[in-house]
């Protein structure tokens, strides 16, 4: 359930992290790239039954 709500919640923030919207034109690829990282790892931990 936990691992469920925090996958949900880091793709949230990653559509809001995503360079096309206007309050986060200027930050580049950066909050995108290590959003995606934790999300990989927070996908690995659910699928190896360790969160």
């Amino acid at each position: 359930m936990l691992g469920t709500v925090l996958i949900i919640l880091l793709i949230l923030m990653l559509m809001g992290a995503l360079p096309r919207w206007g309050h986060s034109r200027n930050w580049g690829y950066f909050p995108t790239g290590g959003l995606g990282l934790v999300l990989v790892v927070v996908v690995i931990l659910v699928l190896m039954g360790r969160l």
